[in-house]
């Protein structure tokens, strides 16, 4: 099972980028500048793309290949492989040449200004959240606390009645593997939960270490470690 990671940034970060390409005959030229800016938290799964350019810098035509190239490049974060979101993508200016500007050099454009944004940013693996309700026999209460907190679940409130109590909590997903098994023999069966998507929000730092290694591992910038096998 895969959980679905996304990578996003926590400060607005300027680009300026220019593709260019001399191969006899017409060549290719775009230039775009603009921010990178960060969506709100509760908007962390969203792309969005703004135009704010004025004049003919970038002529209208291409700017859907600017935002083209913005989303393609999207696909791929730089620090774990996962998908980019909860940024808006802002195109104030930049410049084209009559001869060489078509639509693939400002899609080219688009790509590299968002890698270029992205090198310099502060950019941070943000998860699901789901929220968990647990009900079981009031005796395994303290069982299934210490269970939600070793998965780095946050308590949001209970519930008690007639020998039996409700954890409410908020877990992330990547957590959650395995709890149906566990939950069952530490309330001998008695126990049930469900859960549903809350929200997304930052990894704890030590998840989006394993992440960014695992991603250099996969990758082949990072020898794999000895004597564990890989999961």
């Amino acid at each position: 099972p895969k959980v679905a990671f996304r990578e996003t940034i926590s400060s607005p970060v300027s680009f300026e980028f220019t593709h260019k390409k001399q191969s006899g005959g017409a060549g290719q030229y775009g230039k775009v500048t603009g921010v990178l800016e960060p969506l709100p938290p509760e908007h962390y799964t969203k792309l969005e793309f703004l135009d704010k350019t004025v004049g003919t810098n970038v002529p209208k035509q291409f700017v859907p290949a600017v935002e083209k190239g913005f989303l393609e490049a999207c696909e791929k974060g730089p620090l774990t492989g996962h998908k980019i979101s909860g940024v808006r993508f802002v195109l104030e200016d930049g410049a084209h040449h009559m001869v060489d500007s078509n639509e693939i050099s400002f899609i080219r454009a688009g790509e590299g200004a968002l890698k270029q944004a992205m090198d310099k940013a502060n950019v941070c693996v943000v998860e699901p959240i789901m929220s968990v309700e647990v009900v079981a026999p009031v005796e395994f209460q303290g069982v299934v606390i210490a269970g939600i907190n070793r998965r780095h679940g946050v308590i949001t409130g209970q519930d008690g009645a007639e020998g039996y109590f409700i954890l409410y909590a908020d877990v992330p997903l990547n957590e959650m593997f395995g709890y149906s098994t566990e939950l069952r023999s530490g309330t001998e069966g008695k126990g049930e939960y469900t859960m549903e998507y809350c929200r997304y929000q930052p990894c704890l730092p030590s998840s989006q270490e394993e992440l960014i290694n695992k991603y250099l591992e996969a990758t082949g910038q990072l020898p794999a470690k000895k004597g564990k096998a890989k999961s």
